[in-house]
C-alpha cells in the first residue's frame, strides 16, 4: 500500500495586505496633523513661495517619469526567469547572463553618471526610454535611471519627492506585476511577448513626456571644469566617501536579497506562492517611506537615524543567514528588512543633497555603485561556477557590509556639515 504525502503551499494571509494598505494610509494621514504640532520652526507657508508653482509641476512630472521607469523595469522583471526557461536558457546560461550584466554595469554604468552630469540629466533620461523602446520592439519582433534632480528647488520639496519616489516606485512595479500578469493571463505560452508591447507603450509615454518639458537650462561645463570640480569636492571629500560607501553597502545587500530571496525560503523543499510575496515585499517598503517624513521632523539627525536602521537590517540578515526558521518567522524579517530599505533610500538621497553638489551627483552615485558591481561579479563566479561560497555565507557578507554602512553614518555624524561651495567658482 503506498503513502501518499500531502504537501501544503505557504501562502500570505489576506489580512497582511489589508495591515499595509491600512498602516500606509494612516502613515500619511495623520502626518499633517503631527507636522502642526510638533514642527521644530515655524516657516512661512510654502505656497506662498514665489517658486512654488513651477517646483510642484516638476516635482508631478518627475515622478510620473519615475514612476513610468519603475514600471519598466517591473515588466521585464516579471517573467524574466520564464521567458529564459521558455527560451531554452540554461541555468547556467543564466548566470553567464547576470555575469555580463553586472560586467557591463560595472565597466560601463559606473561612468553613465558622469555622462549624464556633463550632457543633461533631461537627455539622460531621453536616451533611456528610447534605449526600452528599441529593446521592447526588438523583443517584440524576435535597469537606475539617472533623472534630472539637479534643479535647485526647496529643501523640503526635495525631501518630500525623495520617500515619494520610493513610495511610487514600489507602488509602480506592483501595478506592473499586475498589468503583467493580466496581459499574459493564463496562457503563458502563447502571450509571452505582451509584457513588451506595454513597456513599448511605457517607452513612448516616457519619451513624449520629457518633450513636453524638454525646455532646461542648456549644460554649459566643460569636461576639464568637471574633472577639477569632481577631484575637488568629491575625491578629496572623506564625508563623501563614507556616503558613497554607505550607499553601495545598501546596495549589495538589496541585489543579494533580491537574488537569494526565494532560494532561503524554498529551502529543504518548502512550497511557496512568491508571486503572493513580491507585492507584500514592495508593499513594506511603501511603508518605510511613509515614516521618513516623520523621522526627518523629529528630534533626530538623519545620520542617526541611518544607524540604527542600517544596524536593524544588519541584524535581520545575521539572522536569515545563520538561523533556519519556519516561513511565518522568515517572512516578517523580510518584511522588516524591506521596510527599512523604504526608509532609508530617501534618507540616503537627503544626505546627497546635503553634501554632494548637485551638478556633480550623477557622477558620484554611478561611481559609488562600481565596487557593489565588481562584489557582485565576484560572488556570481564563486557560487555560480566554482561553488566555493554557500548563500548563507553571502547573506553574511551582506550583513556586514551592513554593520559597516552604520559605521560610517556614525562617523559622518562625528566629522559634521559644512556647506560645500559653489564649484563654478574654481
Amino acid at each position: 500500500m503506498g503513502v501518499v504525502i500531502e504537501s501544503s503551499v505557504w501562502v500570505p494571509s489576506s489580512s497582511v495586505y489589508i495591515f499595509i494598505f491600512l498602516s500606509c494610509f494612516f502613515s500619511l494621514s495623520l502626518f499633517p496633523f503631527y507636522l502642526s504640532k510638533h514642527a521644530p520652526t515655524k516657516s512661512p507657508p510654502f505656497y506662498d513661495h514665489p517658486t512654488f508653482a513651477s517646483s510642484l509641476r516638476f516635482q508631478r512630472y518627475f515622478l510620473l517619469l519615475y514612476s513610468l521607469a519603475s514600471v519598466l523595469e517591473g515588466l521585464w522583471s516579471v517573467y524574466g526567469e520564464f521567458e529564459l526557461v521558455y527560451y531554452g536558457i540554461t541555468k547556467e546560461d543564466t548566470v553567464t547572463f547576470m555575469l555580463v550584466g553586472f560586467g557591463a554595469a560595472l565597466f560601463v554604468g559606473s561612468f553613465l553618471g558622469l555622462l549624464s552630469d556633463l550632457i543633461g540629466r533631461k537627455k539622460s533620461c531621453l536616451v533611456f526610454y528610447i534605449f526600452h523602446l528599441v529593446v521592447g520592439i526588438w523583443k517584440r519582433i524576435t535597469s537606475s535611471p539617472s533623472f534630472w534632480v539637479a534643479n535647485g528647488h526647496r529643501q523640503d520639496l526635495l525631501n518630500e519627492t525623495f520617500w515619494l519616489m520610493t513610495f511610487f516606485e514600489s507602488a509602480a512595479l506592483i501595478g506592473s506585476q499586475v498589468m503583467s500578469n493580466w496581459m499574459v493571463g493564463g496562457n503563458l505560452e502563447k502571450e509571452i511577448a505582451c509584457p513588451s508591447t506595454a513597456a513599448i507603450l511605457t517607452a513612448i509615454v516616457g519619451i513624449i513626456c520629457i518633450s513636453r518639458v524638454y525646455g532646461g537650462s542648456p549644460q554649459t561645463v566643460t569636461f576639464k571644469e568637471y574633472k577639477v570640480s569632481f577631484y575637488s569636492y568629491i575625491l578629496c571629500d572623506r564625508r563623501i566617501w563614507l556616503l558613497a560607501c554607505a550607499q553601495s553597502c545598501l546596495h549589495f545587500s538589496i541585489v543579494v536579497f533580491w537574488i537569494l530571496w526565494a532560494p532561503t525560503l524554498v529551502a529543504d523543499g518548502r512550497e511557496v506562492y512568491l508571486g503572493l510575496m513580491y507585492p507584500c515585499l514592495l508593499g513594506a517598503r511603501m511603508l518605510g517611506s511613509t515614516l521618513f517624513p516623520w523621522f526627518i521632523n523629529a528630534p533626530l539627525r538623519t545620520e542617526d537615524c541611518l544607524v540604527y536602521a542600517f544596524i536593524i537590517q544588519g541584524l535581520l540578515l545575521s539572522i536569515i543567514a545563520f538561523d533556519y526558521q519556519e516561513i511565518g518567522a522568515l517572512v516578517t524579517q523580510y518584511f522588516l528588512f524591506h521596510a527599512c530599505v523604504g526608509l532609508i533610500l530617501p534618507s540616503l538621497a537627503r544626505l546627497r543633497t546635503m553634501y554632494v553638489p548637485n551638478e556633480l551627483r550623477g557622477g558620484m552615485i554611478s561611481l559609488s555603485l562600481a565596487p557593489t558591481n565588481a562584489a557582485i561579479l565576484f560572488i556570481l563566479m564563486q557560487r555560480g561556477y566554482y561553488r566555493t561560497v554557500e548563500n548563507s555565507e553571502v547573506i553574511a557578507f551582506a550583513a556586514v557590509g551592513l554593520f559597516a554602512a552604520a559605521g560610517c553614518m556614525y562617523v559622518l555624524k562625528r566629522l559634521g556639515k559644512q556647506p560645500y561651495q559653489n564649484w563654478h567658482k574654481l
